[in-house]
């Protein structure tokens, strides 16, 4: 990808430029995409693009000072649940 066209920087990164901004390998972008732990993207035509202040607001948001602080926001791309699972609980009998 050029860097710039006609003195214009990018605006929008494709999934392989993001993942080097963040430092991330492609497919864990891919995957926080799926999961919707991500960062925003957009949809152009069947392009997924990300913009680098998006990029930067999601890594932004795991940000931490020490040890003793919160985790950030940012989850690890996987699946999560937003109400744990009902386990099958047996009557008494």
């Amino acid at each position: 990808m050029a860097d710039t066209i006609a003195g214009i920087p990018p605006r929008y990164l494709r999934t392989p430029e993001a993942a080097l901004f963040l430092g991330l390998s492609e497919r864990t972008l891919e995957k926080h995409r799926t999961y919707g732990t991500g960062p925003a993207y957009r949809k152009l035509g069947g392009r997924v693009v990300y913009s680098i202040d998006d990029l930067q607001a999601w890594a932004d948001r795991g940000t931490i000072v020490s040890t003793s602080d919160p985790r950030g926001t940012v989850l690890p791309a996987k699946r999560h649940e937003t109400v744990p699972p009902v386990r099958n609980r047996r009557s008494p009998r």
